[in-house]
């Protein structure tokens, strides 16, 4: 763990918003299968604003923290917004991540993207 920031550490140790949710107005999964990790994201959202997000993780320290500041990042922002996180923001609110880590960013924001756009999905149903 010597080569993660004091942050991306905390967030390992006890990630936010973590856990399943019931009634998600939006929901996706993603993998990396060169690394064998995956994310699952929840969101509700009010007024087009993402009240509640959750999310199950199983991989490496740099797949739950990102997953956690993903989720931290996203929480009470426009769907607009969100979509528009990064993987550079991910990696700047941690403090930065080990090169070799850096993938596990893209995890996050990609299940953010889905999740968004399986909301959107629903709701033009």
């Amino acid at each position: 763990m010597e080569h993660y920031t004091d942050i991306a550490i905390e967030h390992f140790m006890c990630p936010r918003n973590i856990g399943s949710m019931v009634n998600a107005d939006g929901e996706a999964t993603c993998g990396d299968p060169e690394c064998g990790d995956s994310m699952t994201v929840f969101i509700k959202v009010e007024d087009n604003i993402i009240k509640e997000i959750s999310y199950l993780v199983f991989g490496c320290p740099g797949a739950v923290a990102t997953s956690s500041i993903t989720s931290v990042l996203a929480k009470g922002k426009t769907l607009e917004e969100a979509q528009k996180i990064t993987e550079e923001d991910v990696i700047e609110a941690l403090g930065g991540l080990p090169e070799n880590k850096r993938h596990c960013s893209l995890l996050g924001v990609e299940a953010l993207r889905k999740t968004i756009d399986d909301y959107h999905r629903k709701v033009k149903k």
